[in-house]
């Protein structure tokens, strides 16, 4: 069985379809670790998935996996999608995304297999079993049968009749040795034919009837992933369908928490048709409803902060052609003991900072006209690394002002 490594997939048909592709655009985006180096490529774009599901016309973002079940957010409460309820309608939608969140695997292979019940080695183990069992009852028929012709060939060569226990009489023959056989010739009948009685014989080529795929790598993350699942997506062509077609699926997963030292996740994933070709094959990272890009993600580019924002910003810019909109937050390399400070009851007043047309702010100020200055460095430091997006005027970069929350603000 030849591995198939992950490959994007163009489509994804009927059940999960997969519409044009949109690109995510100042989307929540992970704070850099404040101690990186200049230049250090912290952040990750990638082409991800976006998965909402829906039992009716209503479709609602993915958050999490339970079991079987896709956990969706419906008027501020987690509710369970699952096929048991009825059929799952599902949207997938890719678009570039940007992350600082990334995670590795390694040894991943995605085999066709069997599924227990369909393994052709569990298939024989049970017809020898059920073999078995029969050729048990054939082989105490014969014993007895074998001993009545003994004794009917006894009692014969001695001209007398043997009376049965239900006072029948019969007589023995030398041409009843013929039809009873001998014990060992009537069990090796019942062996040949019991099998194949109980457990047909497959004349089909069994190493092409897989009905499973078997996927197994070795994953790790720098950042801890709490609450991680993965979503697969499986490209097949069935046995004796038009050459060119396929069929897709769409598979969920929740996984043990990811840490730095790696862990290993199996796991087998069936309902293929018998025989089915593996076509194509790609997976998906999450974590609390969040895509985790990966070293296998499409289109993947591994940025330093400075890229990301300049991707960022080019991109917003792009998206809000002829708009006039204030400047506001977006990224950012913030402090480690900033969530420290402000639980203590620090910096819980919003404030002020001119916002530059690049995205650039330096100093806070207390009033909105930026004419009062909040005289700390530490604060200064931390407007330093805040990048924002531009305020723009009929879709042009200008200067503005942005007020910041820092007991609010998430990156």
């Amino acid at each position: 069985m030849n591995p198939i490594r992950p490959t994007r997939l163009p489509s994804i048909p009927t059940a999960a379809r997969l519409l044009s592709p949109a690109l995510l655009l100042c989307g929540a985006l992970v704070c850099a670790a404040a101690d990186s180096p200049p230049g250090a490529k912290t952040y990750t774009l990638f082409e991800g998935d976006n998965i909402s599901v829906g039992q009716g016309q209503e479709l609602h973002p993915v958050r999490d996996v339970n079991g079987g079940s896709w956990v969706v957010a419906i008027d501020g409460k987690e509710v369970l999608v699952s096929a048991k309820e009825g059929p799952i309608n599902m949207k997938v939608t890719p678009l570039l995304k940007l992350t600082e969140v990334s995670a590795d695997f390694s040894g991943m292979k995605a085999e066709r297999a069997y599924t227990f019940m369909n393994d052709p080695t569990v298939r024989l183990t049970r017809g020898m079993s059920q073999t078995a069992q029969t050729n048990a009852g054939y082989a105490a028929a014969v014993n007895q049968a074998t001993a009545a012709q003994n004794n009917a060939i006894s009692a014969s060569q001695m001209g007398v009749n043997k009376t049965s226990a239900s006072g029948a009489t019969s007589q023995g023959t030398n041409a009843d040795q013929t039809l009873l056989a001998g014990p060992n010739q009537l069990a090796n009948a019942a062996a040949a034919s019991a099998g194949s009685d109980l457990f047909p014989i497959d004349t089909r080529d069994t190493e092409g009837d897989f009905d499973a795929l078997d996927v197994s790598f070795d994953i790790s993350s720098d950042k801890p992933l709490v609450a991680p699942y993965l979503v697969t997506m499986t490209r097949f062509h069935e046995r004796g369908a038009p050459e060119g077609s396929y069929k897709s699926q769409v598979y969920a997963k929740a996984i043990d928490p990811v840490g730095a030292k790696a862990g290993k996740v199996k796991f087998q994933q069936a309902g293929f048709p018998l025989g089915y070709v593996l076509e194509g094959f790609e997976i998906h990272l999450y974590d609390q409803g969040r895509e985790v890009a990966t070293n296998v993600a499409p289109k993947r580019q591994v940025l330093t902060n400075d890229q990301a924002f300049e991707y960022v910003r080019a991109k917003y810019l792009e998206a809000h052609k002829g708009q006039t909109l204030s400047a506001s937050p977006i990224m950012g390399s913030l402090p480690e003991d900033l969530q420290a400070r402000v639980a203590e009851g620090k910096y819980s007043q919003p404030f002020f900072v001119l916002v530059s047309t690049d995205g650039f702010a330096h100093q806070a100020f207390s009033d909105l006209a930026c004419k009062d200055r909040i005289v700390d460095s530490y604060l200064d430091q931390v407007v330093g690394g805040i990048r924002f997006k531009p305020a723009l005027r009929s879709g042009q970069p200008v200067e503005g002002v942005a007020m910041v929350d820092l007991s609010r603000l998430r990156f």
